[in-house]
């Protein structure tokens, strides 16, 4: 790799440049922050050019910008060329509708269907051999079941979210039948918005509600989310109207402008760790599910885009589905919500939202992020024991 330049000229561009362009890349509370730090800047440098301190200061500062550079990219070759891959003993699929499969993890005990997001695989609940939430429960005494919506195939293409909650309420009346018993019903991110409309059309299948890190009002954080996805509104319509669908790579760069740096620390701190220990295999099977999305049929994008992060219409009542709406407030099943206080996905008072809606709601809090609440070492002692707690409650 070529190393970074300990020219004051250029670590000025790369620091303090703060134009119009990329200034209305911050957010609006940096922005001024930002320009007075590049004024500062540009004014030291002027001021202490041909001073040998600050060229001492200068020569430092390109070194760890090289150092940290060298650092990423070498976490990503080692993540590139290890060795893990994903080799789970294989469990029975009880029902297939179209690209959808419902997996059954057998066990004793009452009924309960794990739902996950509609842009990204299931198996983030039955990620490996040393952290699996569906395995986990299914030797804990309740009976689960996965969905695993699948690449949208050719009876998928036109699809929106109706389509998608009918294939849900489905799966429930089926599982009912066959436990003699209403269904536990457990909805992690968008599957908790799934979930939550599946109940409130067949409540008579479903005796309890789990809702993990489930977004409801989708301008709670001031609109920042809203606001990116605006910004990229008439090229994504474009996109989703080109190819009637919104691609997982399209979907991958929103959620990295969530969080801008992730990436370059999180593969700078795997490049420091001991291949073969525990930690390295446990993030290589987690990077491994986050590369491996799966795109939103057109319709649901719509949706998505339009009426959540646009018009949020789920904080204002107004989202149907089967020409009805989606109310909370209306759901007469006990329902847990577990909101993570570190999401950075999905705001916790955009979760928040909706457990206050709910007439028979419990909150949990848990100290954790949107993906780390199920994968991370505490989950199995803390939200993977609430979850069974209230199951078997």
């Amino acid at each position: 790799m070529a190393t970074l330049t300990s020219s004051p000229i250029a670590l000025t561009s790369l620091i303090g440049g703060c134009d119009s362009s990329n200034k209305a890349a911050l957010h609006p509370s940096l922005q001024e922050k930002a320009a007075n730090l590049s004024a500062d800047l540009q004014n030291a440098l002027r001021q202490n050019a041909d001073s040998p301190a600050f060229a001492e200061l200068y020569q430092a500062l390109g070194e760890e910008i090289s150092h940290r550079s060298n650092q990423f990219l070498a976490g990503i070759e080692a993540y590139r060329r290890h060795a893990y891959r994903r080799n789970l003993p294989p469990v029975d699929s009880i029902h297939t509708m179209g690209s959808t499969q419902v997996l059954d993890f057998g066990g004793d005990g009452p009924p309960v269907l794990l739902v996950p997001s509609l842009v990204n695989r299931g198996y983030i609940l039955d990620l490996s051999e040393d952290c699996s939430l569906a395995r986990w429960l299914a030797g804990q005494g309740v009976h689960p079941y996965l969905v695993e919506w699948g690449m949208p195939g050719d009876e998928e293409t036109q699809f929106g979210l109706e389509d998608y909650i009918r294939r849900l309420t489905m799966v429930l009346e089926d599982l009912a039948a066959r436990h003699g018993e209403p269904v536990i019903l457990l909805g992690y991110c968008m599957g908790g918005l799934l979930t939550l409309s599946a109940c409130l059309q067949v409540p008579q299948y479903v005796s309890r509600q789990i809702l993990m890190a489930t977004p409801w009002d989708f301008h709670s954080d001031g609109g920042t989310q809203a606001g990116i996805l605006g910004s990229m509104q008439p090229w994504l319509d474009w996109v989703v109207t080109t190819y009637d669908m919104l691609p997982t790579d399209v979907l991958q760069m929103f959620f990295t402008l969530l969080d801008p740096l992730l990436g370059l620390k999180k593969f700078t701190r795997f490049a420091d760790l001991d291949p073969a220990s525990d930690q390295a295999r446990a993030f290589v099977a987690l990077e491994d599910w986050l590369n491996d999305g799966v795109p939103l049929t057109g319709p649901t994008a719509r949706t998505c885009l339009h009426d959540w992060y646009g018009d949020n219409l789920t904080a204002k009542g107004t989202w149907t589905v089967g020409g009805k709406a989606v109310l909370p407030e209306n759901c007469q099943v006990p329902t847990l919500c577990l909101i993570p206080s570190g999401d950075r996905i999905v705001p916790p008072a955009s979760a928040q939202a909706l457990a206050d809606k709910l007439p028979h709601g419990t909150t949990i809090t848990p100290h954790a992020g949107h993906i780390g609440m199920v994968t991370s070492r505490r989950a199995r002692d803390g939200v993977w024991q609430e979850i069974l707690q209230f199951a078997l409650s």
